[in-house]
């Protein structure tokens, strides 16, 4: 059965990889086309007080017909309801009271829009009506110029309707968002502050269907649910340059249902869930192509991956920093489909190792022997002594990814502080999705955490029409396959499946040379020596390299 569940995990990929449409492109938007859009020069000028809000200067209108208006009708969870309502708690519902004193600023017409100010109790709702989805002209692009927002009740800030550039019909891991509806500008030179809620799952009344014995609802469908403190039911674009956006979420921080491209700014986002969620399972894509991401998840929900995509993850460029909840097994950066890092620099610390799909950018995974405390600064240097890369995780972690265009071939120390650390070459077992590899134990001092979602083993799948008598490969020259798996025999693709182009089966279980190993990047798998030898120096080929028993160094 061991066999078995291998040679799934090969079908799967190849499978993955014949998915994806090599013609689209990723979203970078180019740099006049963004600097004409964010120019605040034509914007509707929109400044928020608690005293008064005004829209180029004149009071705010309450004419729901306005381009601009304000009203009291937040969208929000309200406590007394039953299991019939949603599938909201005592901890995600508020008081009538509560949801009243907000403020919510509503645009409704296409445009550029700047928001400077402070509103203690509002949101701030982009609503182009039911039909602006298709329309390619219902588009606008909110400039954050020195705002700050606090929503105790729902999102901040969320994108209800506007333009969907993209589709749930294909599914790729590049997509070209420059199209979309939902366009959000960092000002260059301000700081903003986004303080958000969320709002569980409340259904549509006509549509729930409960359980013969009436205790449970048996299906229903969604009418509103919105995790994030900056929200968008549509793709999304983030763009800046040296502009900051603080996000501090109650849940998670900033999402879109469907695509997230960010090509610039500054965005700090602390959670208490996922950091970054993109939602359409097998379908979104988290595009990263500039800027500096620093993701603390500080877990008040028990949980939370830094970055979390139901799709792919492509990381372009930029900088990404992330630390995963520390009381969870969530991943400093996590997808479902496949993790892509093609440039740019990435940090990422958490308790859990997802799946590296591949990408240009050489990268290093480091599993650590024991929980390692958030706070300490770990180091890498270069032959000579000199600091290359440096990370101070937030929280507690087990795994640590660094990559980034510093981490070129050669030998490198490893340190937590003054203390120089060693390993042993590993191996790139990183659990799809973010589950837990199988047969694989948990470092020392660190429990599995209880009823943790998403921990639980799956169920296996059924092999595919035409594998029931595939022949299994060879493992790899030198590799001991998990105590109780057998070792593969020659494998033959099943009739009727062919092989993507230019992608070649291994001969006798061997990979070609240059090809990919089996965290899905080119490269080694820690060059230590022989594998399972200590070895204080960690050598670094271009591609990727996993180093396992990260432990202080005994001399």
């Amino acid at each position: 059965m061991k066999g078995l569940e291998f040679m799934k995990r090969i079908f799967a990929t190849l499978l993955a990889m014949m998915l994806i449409l090599t013609g689209c492109q990723s979203g970078v938007i180019a740099d006049n086309e963004s600097d004409a859009r964010s120019s605040d020069e034509n914007a509707v000028q929109i400044a928020l007080s608690d005293d008064g809000i005004t829209v180029d200067g004149k009071a705010v209108s309450t004419d729901t017909t306005s381009a601009v208006y304000t009203a009291n009708d937040i969208v929000y969870y309200p406590t007394g309801k039953d299991f019939t309502f949603g599938e909201g708690t005592d901890t995600d519902a508020h008081e009538a009271s509560e949801a009243e004193a907000h403020t919510v600023v509503y645009i409704t017409e296409p445009g550029t829009y700047s928001v400077s100010g402070t509103l203690t109790q509002g949101q701030i709702a982009i609503d182009l009506g039911d039909d602006a989805e298709e329309d390619p002209n219902a588009v606008v692009n909110l400039i954050m110029n020195g705002a700050d927002i606090t929503c105790t009740v729902a999102p901040a800030v969320i994108f209800y309707n506007v333009y969907e550039c993209g589709t749930t019909d294909e599914a790729s891991e590049t997509v070209d968002t420059t199209a979309a509806g939902a366009n959000v500008y960092i000002a260059d030179g301000t700081v903003n502050n986004v303080n958000g809620s969320y709002v569980a799952k409340i259904y549509k009344e006509d549509t729930v269907v409960l359980t013969e014995d009436g205790t449970a609802v048996e299906d229903a469908k969604k009418l509103h649910k919105y995790d994030a403190a900056f929200y968008s039911k549509m793709s999304m674009n983030v763009d800046g340059n040296d502009g900051v956006l603080n996000i501090d979420a109650e849940n998670e921080g900033l999402d879109s249902e469907l695509h997230l491209t960010i090509n610039g700014g500054v965005i700090n986002i602390e959670s208490g869930n996922d950091g970054i969620n993109t939602n359409e399972d097998g379908i979104s894509v988290t595009t990263i192509n500039g800027g500096k991401l620093n993701i603390n998840v500080t877990g008040e929900t028990g949980e939370g991956d830094g970055i979390d995509s139901n799709g792919w993850l492509v990381i372009n460029g930029g900088t990404v920093i992330t630390s995963a909840c520390d009381i969870s097994g969530d991943a400093g950066i996590d997808s479902d489909m496949g993790i892509y890092i093609n440039g740019g620099t990435v940090m990422a610390a958490g308790n859990m190792l997802d799946r590296i799909a591949g990408g240009n950018q050489t990268y290093a995974v480091f599993t650590f022997t024991e929980n390692q405390a958030g706070g300490s600064t770990y180091t890498m240097k270069n032959a000579d002594g000199d600091d290359v890369m440096s990370v101070t995780p937030a929280n507690d972690f087990t795994y640590l990814i660094l990559a980034g265009d510093e981490l070129t071939a050669g030998d490198y120390t490893f340190w937590c502080g003054d203390t120089q650390l060693a390993a042993s070459a590993g191996q790139g077992f990183g659990g799809m999705g973010g589950m837990m590899p199988e047969n694989m134990e948990l470092p020392e001092g660190m429990e599995r955490p209880e009823n943790m979602e998403g921990m639980e083993k799956p169920e296996r799948p059924e092999i595919p029409e035409g594998m029931e008598n595939m022949e299994r490969p060879e493992m790899p020259e030198g590799m001991t396959p998990p105590e109780g798996m057998e070792r593969p025999e020659n494998m033959e693709l099943p009739e009727g499946m062919e092989i993507p182009e230019g992608m070649e089966l291994p001969e006798n279980g061997e990979m070609p040379e240059g090809g990919q190993g089996f965290g899905g990047g080119r490269g080694s798998m820690g060059q230590m020596g022989a594998m399972g030898e200590t070895s204080e120096i960690f050598t670094i080929a271009d591609g990727a390299n996993y180093f396992s028993n990260v432990s202080a160094f005994e001399a």
